[in-house]
């Protein structure tokens, strides 16, 4: 099986697909398929569903990522309709982050959007977010997991040895943009263990944190531990286009 790189896009926050676009065409060298968060850290944005067709209409593999923050069993139902007719066949669901405006339903759980989607077409390839502890077993019932995002390759590697399923596993990395985005990250996911180090280089050369990113892509292809990596270049994705294609070529 190929190492898999599993691409985040940054979703529309206006109805303007142009830079959905640009992001599919820069990384459709070095991505496998393409992730596209649901209403991104809060904030409202073009449905995941609609912006997976687009992915596939580009010749790509769209994976929808719905949370169960924003829905309820009918808007879920609505949505799973919604994706067999544009033929969007895999997501990804999450809890999702605190909203901006508003509070959750509350309806919904990750595990019972699995149990809907599976009665709604068995075809459906399904996958579930996972922290960097215990593994619920209903979690391994899903089709491939999503690891937590974490910058240490030696946590991830641990973190994976002592949870040992036989489903496809992406282990998270995301670039850090900037000095503020890896503050704001820290404060905002107490766990993710930041290191500070890399916090200051990030703070005195903006490429510190692709780089970093970049290594450590290679790193966790090169143990064979995982089946590829959810990265999230965030703004950088042409960078981290351009530092991984030779690389992984």
């Amino acid at each position: 099986m190929p190492f898999e790189l599993i691409c985040e896009i940054e979703p529309p926050t206006k109805p303007d697909l142009k830079h959905v676009r640009h992001q599919i065409g820069t990384m459709s060298k070095i991505a496998h398929s393409f992730l596209i968060p649901d209403n991104h850290i809060g904030r409202a944005t073009v449905s995941s569903v609609a912006v997976a067709h687009e992915v596939e209409a580009m010749g790509g593999r769209g994976i929808a990522c719905l949370n169960s923050r924003d829905r309820n069993l009918l808007g879920f139902r609505r949505d799973l309709l919604t994706a067999a007719a544009y033929g969007v066949d895999q997501f990804l669901f999450v809890y999702g982050d605190k909203p901006t405006v508003g509070s959750r339903t509350s309806e919904l759980t990750v595990r019972s959007m699995i149990e809907e989607a599976r009665a709604f077409s068995p075809d459906l390839r399904l996958g579930a977010a996972a922290g960097l502890r215990a593994l619920p077993a209903w979690k391994r019932t899903a089709d491939f997991l999503f690891a937590q995002v974490s910058f240490s390759v030696e946590a991830q590697l641990r973190w994976r040895e002592s949870h040992p399923v036989d489903l496809p596993v992406y282990a998270g990395v995301m670039v850090l943009a900037s000095e503020r985005h890896a503050r704001t990250l820290a404060a905002s996911i107490p766990d993710i263990d930041l290191p500070e180090d890399l916090i200051d280089r990030v703070a005195t050369d903006r490429m510190a944190g692709v780089e970093a990113a970049c290594e450590q892509v290679l790193a966790l292809r090169d143990s064979g531990a995982f089946a590829g990596v959810h990265l999230v270049p965030v703004s950088r994705y042409r960078d981290v286009e351009s530092r991984l294609a030779a690389a992984l070529g």
